[in-house]
This record gives C-alpha cells, sequence and structure tokens, in this order.
C-alpha cells in the first residue's frame, strides 16, 4: 500500500505564496506520473498540476505562469510552489501518484 505524506498549506493573503511537499512511502519504484488536485467548496475535484518522471508538466489553465510543480531528481516526491494567490484557490489539496494513491488532503485559504 502506497501512502502519501503531505505537507504544506495555510492560510494566507492574496498575492501570497505557499508551497506544498507530497512524500510516497515506496522508494523501490519511481512512479511515471504524479501530481496535485484540488477541491473548493461545492465544486468537483479539479486538476492542478501533473509531472511525469520525465519532467514533463501539464498545469490547469487558471493556475498556468504562478504555480510551479517539480519533482527533484525524478524521485518520489513532488512539490508545488504557489505564488500570486487568489481566492479562488481556496481549496483543499490533494497529492496523487499515478491517477491512483491519493493523499489525505491539506486545505488552502486565501483571504484577506
Amino acid at each position: 500500500q502506497v501512502q502519501l505524506v503531505e505537507s504544506g498549506g495555510g492560510s494566507v493573503q492574496p498575492g501570497g505564496s505557499l508551497r506544498f511537499s507530497c512524500a510516497a512511502s515506496v522508494t523501490f519504484v519511481s512512479f511515471h506520473f504524479m501530481g496535485w488536485y484540488r477541491q473548493a467548496p461545492g465544486k468537483e475535484r479539479e486538476l492542478v498540476a501533473t509531472i511525469t518522471r520525465g519532467g514533463s508538466t501539464n498545469y490547469a489553465d487558471s493556475v498556468k505562469s504562478r504555480f510551479t510543480i517539480y519533482r527533484p531528481n525524478a524521485n518520489n516526491a513532488v512539490y508545488l510552489q504557489m505564488n500570486s494567490l487568489k481566492p479562488e484557490d481556496t481549496a483543499v489539496y490533494y497529492c496523487n501518484v499515478q491517477g491512483t494513491y491519493w493523499g489525505k488532503g491539506t486545505l488552502v485559504t486565501v483571504s484577506s
């Protein structure tokens, strides 16, 4: 069973920055696909950003140029740097691996 340990998140004012990290509990395999999703109150879960083992990235249009996903050395840890945060970024953010394993989620609140 793969466990994902997330850290980061919290409350920030509009325009602020936060960083998430997520580490998978296994080291004997390098997962191809890792990413972040989010779910705002009353909305469906949506993709935020993904990254492959080779470093290819994909972002939701709403976060392009503000968020950066990275994965040092293609290991099983993934980070999400979020800049220029907006109130509409308020959501619970989830780490995902291989489209199968999910973190417990961490709340981000962007409010003045």
